[in-house]
């Protein structure tokens, strides 16, 4: 399949035939939707207290970013009320200018507002008698406001210093925690059995391993800081207010549960959006990687329209759930500038008319403003920072989703080790099935001698790759047992199992590196010169020295600057090096043409003396050497022995071969020409 939605109905057969665990059926099993988002996430609350659980390890440095803040904004709120003082000395200045001038030198502001009274001007009498500064007849004392003035921008420097000191300490708290998660995510992905990755789509799973963590580190980047700076901010400004004017301050608190309700009301509507909005990109992601990977194929079936509708359906879901996440969520801040700008207007108004009959001075009037705007500031930026915050516990829900996965079967708590394996393989009444109500294999019994060729033949579905997929500890058996040397593979842990075993699989896979590190994959610890045996053996030096960099030619991740075939032969020769006991070719020639097969199965040869070796292959006449055939259906044994015996028996082996060497056979059972997976022998 190149693209999502573009499956034909043999596609769609042949994955009900291979079961869930099949890679090919890896979005239509009963457990295709094994990491994808459900509908309804977690509750908000609980995921964003796991979230914050992640910084546990961080507490040391989060008890030094708290009391940086609490400083930080015990100074900023401070500043205002000293900043007040200054406008109380000059506008004392100017009223004891304006009013004292013509009163006699020493009256001072008692006598003053006295005077005012009798003249039958009161309320500049109540004025004049609150400002604590003045003195009739005297201007602004410039030296008393340059002094608070410096103390103000003292204050300030500070206040900044140590809020750069918190959000230094801040940034390396969460970039820590943000690498830990990476390393349990890559930890857990190691941990996971193969069928997860059978039935997870890979752009979904790479979107959860790479966009959503970035995204849950912009989040908690941006969103802790402000977030503990809001809060404090919030306290702080409250106490002022307070302090200063009871009155106002109850005004100014009606703002608090206006600014919850509207938060809540609107950031509960976003939720859904911004889920459904990450859930969208990692879909669109998984589709942009199939059909990518497989352009080749979707440009010679024709499938570019049904491609295109594929990601435009997607994307316009994308699309609508973005728009409506971020639309939403952007109301947010607005309202709340219209609710703090319409307390502003509130506060000055009953300020001033308490300035104006005295119950207040200037200097606090100015100061509480200014406590207003900063009260009304952090619960502004708490509320834009809602999307934000959504967005980020969205991402780290799906994140979790993987963590949670269940994993492999733990390995055996004192694993047995091999030290000289002759590859002695048995399999005891071996059962085993992708789904408990579709049986595959049953009851299977089998012993391969050390040094066998061992080749596996039947058609598409009949458990062929499974088998040795069983073998690997790939998936864990249902019922059985199977034995390497004797010893049951459970009790051996799966590196030393696996390291005894070389695999060359039909689907290539290359990394990005030269030829040479490319064989040398297999044995890490290898030559020079035993990587130009292993090339020698394999003909792989062949090509080699036809590329311009010979064996330090780059080749990039999927191996595009060589042939098909020459990556088959670079596979080969990594099998080769790792020098296994038990060797597993799953069509390993299907990418090679007819004289270099030829070539590669004598190199086969001598890589299979002394081994064990499993051969799944399509075309027949590449295992006519080997020591056992086994032809199997429906997960069953139906004929083993060597290719002259099988044929002798007339049985399905020999309807298989008859079927691919000499044209249309009729089929025994229906009278009808064989149908095509008979006659190719797929896996």
């Amino acid at each position: 399949m190149s693209a999502e939605g573009v499956k034909t109905e043999e596609e769609k057969a042949a994955e009900a035939r291979r079961g869930p665990g099949s890679r090919a059926g890896q979005r239509h099993g009963p457990m295709a939707g094994v990491g994808v988002p459900a509908e309804k996430s977690q509750n908000f609350v609980p995921s964003a207290k796991r979230l914050l659980g992640l910084l546990r390890p961080e507490r040391t440095q989060l008890y030094a970013v708290l009391a940086l803040a609490v400083a930080s904004v015990a100074l900023n709120a401070v500043g205002p009320k000293i900043l007040g003082r200054a406008t109380d000395l000059i506008f004392a200045g100017v009223i004891g200018k304006s009013v004292g001038g013509q009163v006699p030198a020493g009256t001072t502001a008692e006598q003053l507002a006295q005077g005012l009274r009798a003249r039958g001007q009161d309320q500049l009498a109540d004025m004049v008698a609150k400002m604590d500064h003045l003195v009739p007849g005297q201007g602004i004392d410039f030296g008393a406001v340059s002094q608070v003035l410096l103390w103000v921008l003292a204050i300030y420097v500070v206040a900044s210093l140590l809020s750069w000191a918190m959000g230094w300490i801040l940034t390396g708290a969460v970039n820590r925690t943000i690498f830990t998660l990476r390393r349990d995510v890559e930890d857990k992905l190691n941990r996971l059995p193969l069928p997860y990755f059978d039935n997870q789509p890979r752009g979904e799973l790479l979107s959860r391993v790479t966009n959503d963590i970035d995204n849950v580190a912009q989040s908690m980047q941006q969103t802790l800081s402000q977030m503990l700076n809001s809060l404090l901010t919030v306290v702080a400004m409250v106490a002022m207010m307070i302090y200063i004017s009871p009155l106002l301050a109850l005004i100014a608190l009606v703002t608090i549960p206006v600014t919850m309700f509207v938060t809540a009301a609107i950031g509960k509507r976003s939720q859904k959006h911004f889920i459904q909005q990450w859930k969208s990109t990692g879909e669109l992601n998984s589709i942009v990687e199939e059909t990518f990977t497989g352009h080749q194929l979707v440009k010679v079936f024709g499938r570019q329209q049904e491609s295109r509708a594929a990601f435009k359906a997607k994307n316009d879901d994308l699309f609508s759930a973005g728009f409506g996440a971020q639309f939403i969520s952007g109301i947010i801040m607005p309202t709340m500038m219209f609710i703090g700008n319409l307390n502003y207007v509130i506060v000055a108004v009953v300020g001033g008319l308490r300035v104006a009959n005295g119950s207040m001075s200037l200097g606090d009037v100015q100061a509480f403003i200014q406590y207003s705007r900063q009260f009304t500031q952090p619960l502004t930026q708490v509320a834009s920072m809602a999307n934000l915050l959504q967005s980020g516990v969205a991402s780290a829900e799906r994140v979790f989703e993987v963590l949670d996965a269940p994993e492999q079967e733990p390995e055996a708590a004192s694993p047995v080790r091999l030290e000289d394996p002759h590859g002695r393989v048995e399999f005891e009444d071996v059962s085993f099935s992708y789904s408990p109500d579709k049986p595959l294999i049953e009851h299977l019994d089998l012993t391969v001698e050390p040094g066998q060729t061992v080749a596996i033949v039947g058609p598409t579905g009949a458990g062929k790759t499974t088998l040795v997929n069983l073998i690997m500890r790939f998936y864990e058996l249902n019922g059985g047992r199977i034995t390497l040397d004797g010893v049951d593979i459970t009790d051996l842990s799966r590196h030393d199992l696996r390291s005894e075993i070389g695999m060359v699989l039909q689907d290539t896979w290359l990394f990005g590196g030269t030829i040479r590190e490319n064989i040398a994959y297999g044995n890490p610890d290898a030559t020079d010169e035993q990587v130009l045996e292993a090339a020698q053996a394999t003909y792989v030096d062949r090509f080699v020295h036809s590329l311009p960099d010979g064996y330090d030619t780059k080749l990039d991740a999927e191996g595009g600057n060589i042939s098909a075939g020459e990556k088959q032969l670079i596979t080969i020769a990594r099998a080769f090096l790792s020098d296994p006991a038990l060797l597993i070719l799953d069509e390993a020639t299907s990418s090679v043409d007819t004289r270099t097969e030829l070539l590669v199965q004598q190199a086969m040869s001598a890589l299979r003396q002394d081994r064990t070796s499993f051969v799944i292959a399509h075309r027949l006449s590449t295992i006519r050497d080997a020591d056992v055939i086994l032809v199997m259906r429906d997960g069953s044994i139906v004929e083993q022995g060597s290719h002259e015996e099988l044929l002798a028996r007339g049985g399905a082996y020999a309807e298989l071969y008859q079927a691919q060497f000499r044209g249309a056979a009729v089929d025994v059972d229906t009278g009808e020409a064989p149908v095509p997976e008979m006659a190719t022998a797929g896996s």
